[in-house]
């Protein structure tokens, strides 16, 4: 399929069009001019080369041939070989007769007339005079027609040859005239066509510029303006060239940057959301409620160290939970955060939690956002370890990974059957929603907070084996 041209082609293509086309006629025309000046001139130097060669050597050749012939007949023709007397007459009117038909001027055509006469009345006097050699006492008449005859047509013919010359080189200066008229006047022609083809490229090609960089501007300011956040600015599009394409495609963009902007926008909306009910989460009536229960009974059986540790503790946890608004805190305090809420669990649950928690000094100061850990624990105790019967433990190990942080809450509880565990992995990805299951829920939560703030190579990882327990891994990357 033949691609089409595109419109800046096009124009670009008028313009070269514009230039070469009035040059390509400027210069044909010097070369035709220049073709038949060289044509002329060349024809006028041959016909005075054909003359001039006459004029040096036929006169006297010839004069030279009829004083042998007069004085000594019988050995004429030893003496003069192959040249004789009528054939450089015969080829000197063959010449002739050629240069009559080259020859442009009337004044000269009727010189080289005039040769051609006296070549014909030459001709028939040197055959009188090769009649009379043959007869014997007519040497002083031949000689008379020698001188009388002969020599004055050579004289003649001579004298019109240089007539002839003479004509042919002032024809040849009258032409060399007219070159330089012409010359002259081609100059000047050449020099206003230039000129007018230098104005009308100029013109042209100030059309065009301003064609493409017109448009350009002005998607350059609708540049700055959606730069600027205006995604509601839109370029024009009232052309069919490759501008419209570039107009098109920015409003495309532009576009598509404000439908993403919005995404971001309802995103982060989503994710405080998704925080505030994580915060609701924890700071639920009936775990305050048991809490403080808990500490009402240590109270009135007197233990005060405990009811102190228990306070301590419950203070430690809703500091670490506010966190002054802060997003991130460092890895040390989301230990505190999670080693607070464990302290609390065991007063409630002595009977049936332990828990350990080894996260090497090495990793204190790293970053990590808020309640990412406690949610975890909080899962593996009360859908771990609570439904197992007898003590199970919950332990809580971080390590380095290259560039990432691999935090993993793994408890002995009862685990999760292969097609239970699938379905808790669809809720963690949201492939799934159930609300009603607390479970998938607060994990979905936590994975889909990892994952705005992280990027989506981060999360939530689960592996279970049904009476064995659950491993849930936290990665995300290591920041200074």
């Amino acid at each position: 399929m033949k691609k089409r041209r595109s419109y800046l082609q096009k124009k670009l293509y008028v313009l070269v069009m514009v230039c070469l086309v009035p040059l390509t006629i400027m210069i044909v025309y010097l070369l035709i001019l220049l073709n038949q000046f060289s044509d002329r001139y060349n024809a006028i130097t041959d016909n005075i080369t054909v003359a001039n060669t006459y004029s040096i050597n036929f006169k006297e050749d010839l004069d030279y041939m009829m004083y042998i012939i007069i004085v000594n007949m019988e050995r004429a023709e030893e003496i003069m070989g192959t040249r004789k007397p009528h054939t450089m007459i015969e080829e000197a009117n063959k010449d002739f007769q050629k240069l009559y038909h080259l020859t442009d001027s009337e004044y000269g055509r009727s010189q080289i007339s005039g040769i051609l006469k006296c070549l014909t009345t030459l001709d028939d006097r040197v055959g009188e005079i090769e009649e009379d050699a043959l007869v014997s006492g007519a040497y002083d008449e031949n000689m008379e027609r020698l001188d009388l005859n002969i020599r004055v047509l050579t004289d003649l013919i001579q004298d019109r040859i240089q007539e002839y010359i003479y004509v042919e080189t002032t024809h040849l200066e009258k032409l060399r005239a007219e070159i330089h008229s012409d010359v002259s006047t081609v100059l000047r022609t050449c020099i206003l066509i230039f000129t007018v083809i230098l104005f009308g490229a100029l013109l042209f090609s100030r059309k065009i510029m301003s064609g493409i960089t017109e448009p350009i501007r002005r998607l350059s300011e609708v540049t700055k303006q959606a730069g600027s956040g205006d995604f509601a600015v839109r370029a024009e599009e009232d052309s069919d060239d490759e501008m419209a394409v570039l107009n098109t495609s920015f409003n495309q963009m532009v576009e598509k940057i404000g439908q993403l902007v919005e995404d971001i926008r309802v995103e982060q909306i989503n994710l405080r959301q998704s925080e505030l009910r994580v915060l609701q989460a924890q700071i639920n009536p009936h775990f305050l409620y048991n809490t403080l229960d808990s500490i009402i009974w240590l109270a009135e059986s007197g233990q005060k160290d405990q009811v102190v540790q228990m306070v301590s503790s419950l203070s430690d946890f809703f500091r670490t939970t506010l966190s002054k608004g802060r997003d991130y805190i460092t890895l040390h305090e989301e230990e505190m955060h999670i080693r607070s809420y464990l302290q609390i669990q065991q007063f409630r649950y002595r009977d049936i939690l332990d828990y350990s928690i080894r996260i090497p000094q090495q990793m204190a100061s790293y970053p990590i956002l808020k309640l990412t850990l406690q949610p975890l624990v909080e899962n593996a105790l009360y859908h771990g370890i609570k439904n197992k019967r007898g003590r199970g433990h919950i332990e809580v190990i971080g390590r380095e990974e290259e560039d990432r942080l691999v935090l993993s809450v793994r408890d002995d509880g009862i685990g999760m059957s292969a097609e239970r565990l699938s379905h808790v992995r669809a809720l963690i990805c949201g492939d799934e929603m159930d609300e009603e299951n607390p479970s998938g829920f607060g994990l979905f939560n936590v994975n889909q907070r990892l994952q705005l703030n992280y990027g989506t190579s981060y999360g939530l990882e689960i592996e279970s084996i049904y009476g064995e327990g659950t491993t849930i891994l936290a990665v995300i990357p290591k920041k200074t």
